[in-house]
């Protein structure tokens, strides 16, 4: 006799699973590069619903938000509100997502070395191209490249009104630096040069020229872009 019941699908508890598909044991036999960005986030958030188990609520996260630059993006006040989250996995989420950011742009006993401006733009997007206000930043390097610093010099819209380029150098000669790298995010998404961006630039580098501080490039940067100024010939 044909019924109208809805069909109700299943997803096995992560002790449910074979011992070989949890990720716990999965990251503790083959290492943490082998597991899939759901399965990371499976071992923070711990536990599911009872509807899906965890695997499925990371993968259901990750779809939403596009990834995980996304779901770091992701305010805190909308995602304790998702079904599986609240505030104690969110907390550790936006933790986690700190931890990782702090890691990359840090790392004191091992200065990154910047030889191209892919490296540069490596160091920097992971945390600029989320943020949703401008930022410019001043990474600072000694005179084999090595980053001595990353140093924060205005927040709010590039321009010359604003901008004392005087001020973008004050901490690379506190610390006796051979050169910077400018850089600023579009919160946009779209990392082509402004007019204005040029007119900074150009500011910059022949102030960079008087001080004796070489300005190897100024980045435009967003989530998944970046552009050279230096590469295109604008204000170099």
């Amino acid at each position: 006799m044909a019924t109208d019941a809805p069909i109700v699908e299943y997803y096995p508890t992560i002790k449910e699973l074979p011992e070989g598909e949890r990720p716990r044991e999965r990251l503790e036999h083959y290492g943490a590069p082998a597991l899939s960005s759901a399965e990371l986030l499976a071992i923070i958030l711990r536990v599911g619903t009872k509807d899906e188990n965890v695997i499925r609520l990371a993968q259901r996260l990750l779809t939403t938000y596009n990834g995980l630059a996304g779901l770091a993006q992701a305010p805190f006040s909308e995602l304790v509100t998702i079904k599986g989250l609240g505030q104690a996995k969110t907390t550790q989420l936006k933790a986690a997502f700190e931890l990782g950011r702090r890691l990359l742009v840090a790392a004191p006993h091992e200065r990154p070395m910047v030889k191209s401006p892919a490296d540069a733009a490596n160091l920097l997007m992971l945390e600029m191209g989320l943020l949703e206000q401008e930022h410019l930043r001043a990474v600072i390097l000694d005179s084999k490249n090595h980053v001595l610093k990353v140093h924060t010099i205005y927040i709010g819209s590039l321009n010359t009104a604003v901008v004392r380029v005087g001020e973008l150098f004050r901490e690379a000669i506190r610390i006796n630096a051979a050169a910077v790298i400018v850089a600023h995010n579009h919160p946009s998404g779209d990392p082509t040069p402004s007019a204005e961006d040029v007119h900074v630039t150009r500011q910059i580098v022949e102030a960079g020229k008087l001080l004796g501080i070489d300005v190897l490039d100024h980045l435009v940067i967003c989530q998944a872009r970046w552009v050279s100024l230096k590469e295109r010939g604008l204000g170099f």
